[in-house]
């Protein structure tokens, strides 16, 4: 890296101007001429047959165009397995806000009060809204087609797993099994001198991004489909789009805008609908998502419930690890069970061991994603384990963890070794921060007490490959163009990259986000993926293009290749500065009536297939009010190995924000369902997000371990931060108050329950 290199810079967004003055435009800002609105209607029921749909009160309204069941959207491929190829419900509702129909009319607002007045004839049916409930043989069944789904969503966010299926009988809403093993489990534990069991509980919970689900789609005269909307997953969609409608994929073209928050949720949904009834009536079609319908009828985090049972010597050697975890899923398949059995039993070493996972269908919305899918759960229980592991052997937490931490190489659960990563130099340098700060009181009387504890968390890092392509501009400036949607900042990391390999200044540099139709293919963005694969590409595109670069000065110059070098926006010989040529001047030789250079267009590829896995360390401070209940998080040390931090302030934003999430996990939300199966908490006035006065003083270490693979060694960072902090927040608690709390999230109330000696939500 040359002196004064934009690697290692904290460098401001290059889309925060136009965010931060509103002007930035997203999909629901939307306005195509005739464009017409959908609104939809949702099921009032759990499980029931639909009977009857009759929206002719609906279709006499003023502007209304049509009311439309599954039935008339006449999709090539239906699927009632995946909601792209079953964007409405097909014969039965499956939960409550399943979307049965779609009104479209010429106002948002006519849509609105027409969908009011489609009827819907239901047969009620027996629903299961609890995941051991529907594991039962006899248990209602979700669906009557079988299988699993989802594996695609959850490959390209890292989550996709090496683990066997369970050779046992399981009922028909068990759509999918895992199984690791090794060694001797009672040998094991008989080895054991303290055994921790414990049953942990984690909830539904929503994605809390602010901008509501939204697409807008529009065929042409000659039948080609544009869909603009707001996804993750550019290309991916696409696909998607066109196995529903059974079009071929050049007569498709995606647009993604940008992004107003998604955390993992943004994939395919609303997309082949807003498509199928385009085509359906020849004009542009809008269908934007109420936050009621957001709640209802998308895509949360899955609830889970993992039974845990740890050995360890009095040393605090581990001995055995027995688990079992039961994921529910809603109605649709795709849970991370596979990435939290393995997260679960891989970050330390243990030569015996079994983890099995069940995932289970449920009278629920169907799961999706949330930022390191899978991992929260798991790293819950065994995160909280190890702390108490800590307490019955009397060893310092951190030095528990160190002595069973695994190291680059270790075998993991699958058996594939751990690539190299940054576990324990986390856990060393927490040890050092620890020590820096005031030791806190533990349990003690008087109103507040408060506690301190440490957990770590870590996520695989995701693999997918990429293409990117570099331009040189006739101003001797760099376009970037890349197929990814940028949502965390990754187009600037993108122009530090290029600016370093090319060697101009970040403000030369500009990046453009292309469609399917312009865009080189990149995966989703997601996974903490985006700057370790496309970045690599980038950073490929633009030494190609500065290799093209300077095989023009050459021969302008007359000098060999190896003795240029790039200064100050001009290609100059080493040593001689007076003979130099502006990059512009070079730039306009090959875009020119007559040039004989050609013109400079890099192109970088990747393909990277081993992954780079980042770690945190946790130490999370609570103060617990024991009249009240209410947890306060106080302060907050992250130390996260981040490989090489392209944009250090980029990076400690995020985990800034991925602690704030962990709160949330922690401390305050969930969604709740009734026995009907009605969601209890359907709006942002009772679904708990963490808000300003709850956020603690975050500190942040950035603990470089350069990954072998990622561009200038960089690797993911937007999981791993997020993963160990509710656990770490739960340690606290637990050594504020002395009790031990298995169900996130902690509430006030099962704080209280606790200390008053009752079960609360305290396992303990």
């Amino acid at each position: 890296m040359t002196q004064g290199s934009p690697i290692g810079r904290s460098v401001r967004r290059l889309d925060g101007g136009e965010k931060v003055t509103g002007l930035t435009r997203f999909a629901g800002d939307l306005q195509l001429s005739r464009m017409l609105h959908a609104r939809l209607v949702l099921s009032p029921h759990a499980h029931a047959r639909i009977v009857r749909i009759d929206g002719s009160e609906a279709v006499r309204q003023p502007g209304v165009l049509g009311v439309f069941g599954a039935a008339d959207l006449r999709l090539a491929n239906v699927d009632p397995k995946t909601r792209s190829k079953s964007p409405l419900a097909l014969d039965h509702a499956l939960f409550v806000g399943h979307p049965v129909a779609a009104v479209v009319a010429e106002t948002a607002a006519m849509a609105e009060d027409a969908a009011a007045l489609v009827e819907v004839q239901y047969e009620p049916l027996p629903a299961v809204l609890d995941a051991r409930g529907a594991m039962r043989p006899d248990a209602p069944r979700v669906r009557a087609a079988a299988g699993a789904g989802g594996e695609a969503e959850l490959a390209m966010h890292g989550a996709a797993t090496g683990g066997e299926q369970l050779r046992e009988a399981v009922g028909p809403n068990v759509v999918s099994t895992q199984r690791f093993h090794r060694g001797d489990l009672t040998r094991g534990f008989a080895e054991a001198d303290v055994v921790v069991e414990r049953r942990f509980e984690t909830p539904m919970v929503h994605q809390g991004y602010l901008e509501p689900r939204a697409v807008v789609a529009d065929v042409d005269p000659l039948g080609t489909l544009t869909i603009w909307t707001a996804t993750q997953a550019l290309f991916f969609t696409r696909s998607e789009v066109c196995e529903a409608l059974g079009l071929p994929e050049h007569r498709v073209r995606v647009v993604a805008t940008p992004l107003g928050g998604g955390f993992g949720a943004k994939f395919v949904l609303l997309e082949p609908l807003a498509g199928a009834l385009a085509l359906r009536l020849r004009r542009p079609v809008s269908v934007v998502m109420t936050r009621t319908e957001e709640f209802l009828a998308t895509t949360p985090a899955p609830p889970a419930v993992i039974e845990l049972k740890v050995g360890a010597r009095r040393d605090g050697t581990l001995t055995a690890v027995e688990g079992r975890a039961v994921f529910d899923a809603g109605a649709y398949a795709g849970a991370p069970l596979g990435i939290a059995l393995l997260l679960m039993g891989s970050y330390y070493q243990v030569p015996n061991l079994e983890l099995r996972g069940y995932e289970v269908l449920t009278h629920k919305p169907g799961n999706g994603a949330y930022r390191a899918p899978g991992a929260v759960q798991g790293t819950f229980a065994i995160e909280s384990v190890m702390d108490e592991l800590a307490r019955a052997t009397g060893l310092d937490p951190i030095d528990l963890r160190l002595r069973n931490a695994s190291r680059p190489g270790d075998p993991m659960v699958n058996g594939q070794p751990w690539p190299k990563m940054g576990l324990v130099e986390c856990l060393e340098r927490l040890r050092v921060e620890r020590g820096r700060r005031a030791a806190l009181a533990g349990p003690a009387n008087g109103r507040y007490r408060r506690g301190a504890a440490v957990a770590i968390g870590g996520w695989m890092g995701g693999v997918e490959p990429a293409n990117a392509a570099c331009r040189l501009d006739r101003d001797g400036t760099l376009s970037i163009l890349v197929g990814t949607v940028d949502m965390s900042g990754t187009n600037t990391a993108f122009a530090q990259i290029a600016a370093e390999a090319f060697g101009l200044p970040v403000e030369d540099i500009r990046v453009v986000n292309g469609d399917t139709d312009s865009a080189p293919y990149a995966g989703a963005s997601g996974g903490s993926k985006i700057t370790y694969t496309v970045g690599l590409a980038v950073e490929r595109a633009a030494r190609d293009a500065r290799r093209q670069l300077l095989a023009i000065a050459a021969d302008r110059l007359e000098a060999a290749v190896e003795d240029l070098e790039i200064v100050d926006r001009a290609v100059r010989v080493r040593g001689v500065p007076g003979r130099a040529v502006p990059l512009g001047e070079l730039a306009k030789a090959s875009m020119q009536f007559g040039a004989k250079y050609e013109p400079v267009y890099g192109r970088g590829g990747s393909a990277t297939v081993v992954r780079s896995p980042a770690f945190a360390a946790h130490l999370s401070e609570v103060e617990v009010d024991t009249e009240t209940g209410v947890v306060r998080v106080t302060r907050h040390l992250t130390v996260q190995d981040v490989g090489r931090a392209i944009n250090p302030a980029a990076v400690e934003g995020q985990i800034q924000g991925a602690v704030v999430q962990g709160i949330g996990w922690a401390l305050l939300e969930r969604m709740p369902y009734d026995a009907a199966g009605q969601l209890l908490a359907a709006t942002f006035m009772d679904y708990a997000l963490p808000q300003s006065d709850q956020v603690p003083l975050i500190e942040s270490v950035l603990l470089e371990v350069p990954s072998e693979h990622g561009p200038f060694g960089a690797k993911g960072v937007g999981e791993p931060p997020v993963v160990g902090v509710p656990a770490a927040i739960a340690n606290a608690v637990a050594a504020a108050t002395g009790r031990r709390f298995t169900s996130l999230p902690i509430t006030a109330q099962a704080v209280v329950e606790a200390l008053d000696g009752g079960p609360g939500r305290d396992a303990g």
